[in-house]
C-alpha cells in the first residue's frame, strides 16, 4: 500500500502524525489478513510498534504486510513501513509493528483460518516468532498461565528458541 504524505496527514513539525501512520497500517494489515483468510477480519491487538524514523511531509510511505502466522481463529500480520524522498531518490525504513486479527463469519462469530505454509528461513524465524508474541500477549492479558507459554519460557529462561538457537544478542 503505498501513500503520500499531505499537509493535512502532519503534525507542526512536519512530519507524518503517529495516528495517521498506525490508521494507515490497520488498514494494510486488515488487507492481508482477509486475503488470506477469505473472511472479514477485525484487529484484536496491536503490539510492538516501533517508531526509528520520523517520516517528513512531502515523502511517499510504503506499507509492506505479511502473514507471519495463523492460529485457530486469529492471525499475526506484521507490517513494515518505509519511507522515500521522491526527490533525492532515498529509501529507509520506519516503523514495525504486529496486528492480531479475527477471522468473523457472517454472523460475526469467529471462523478458523487457513494455516501458513512456511518454506523459507526467512519464514520460519517470523512463523516461531509469531508464537512468541502470542504467548507473551496472551500471558499480560491475564488469559495463560506463564507455565504453559513453552517457547516464551525457553526464550526467557534459556536465551534460546525452542530449536535450541541462541537468540542472546552482543558482538561476537
Amino acid at each position: 500500500m503505498t501513500e503520500f504524505v499531505l499537509p493535512n496527514d502532519t503534525n507542526t513539525l512536519g512530519n507524518l502524525m503517529g495516528g495517521r501512520l498506525l490508521h494507515w497500517m490497520d488498514i494494510c494489515a486488515a488487507m492481508t489478513a482477509q486475503r488470506h483468510t477469505n473472511r472479514v477480519c477485525v484487529t484484536a491487538s496491536v503490539d510492538s510498534v516501533d517508531f526509528r524514523s520520523p517520516i517528513q511531509l512531502g515523502e511517499i510511505v510504503n506499507l509492506e504486510s505479511v502473514v507471519n502466522r495463523a492460529f485457530n481463529t486469529s492471525l499475526e500480520v506484521q507490517v513494515d513501513v518505509w519511507a522515500e524522498n521522491p526527490i533525492v531518490g532515498s529509501r529507509r525504513k520506519c516503523n514495525t509493528a504486529f496486528f492480531t486479527f479475527v477471522a468473523v463469519d457472517e454472523a460475526y462469530t469467529k471462523t478458523n483460518v487457513p494455516e501458513i505454509v512456511v518454506e523459507t528461513d526467512e519464514q520460519r524465524q517470523r512463523f516461531e516468532g509469531a508464537l512468541r508474541r502470542r504467548e507473551l500477549r496472551l500471558v499480560m492479558a491475564g488469559r495463560m498461565n506463564l507455565d504453559d507459554a513453552h517457547d516464551l519460557r525457553t526464550m526467557l529462561l534459556h536465551g534460546t528458541d525452542a530449536d535450541g538457537d541462541d537468540t542472546q544478542r552482543g558482538d561476537s
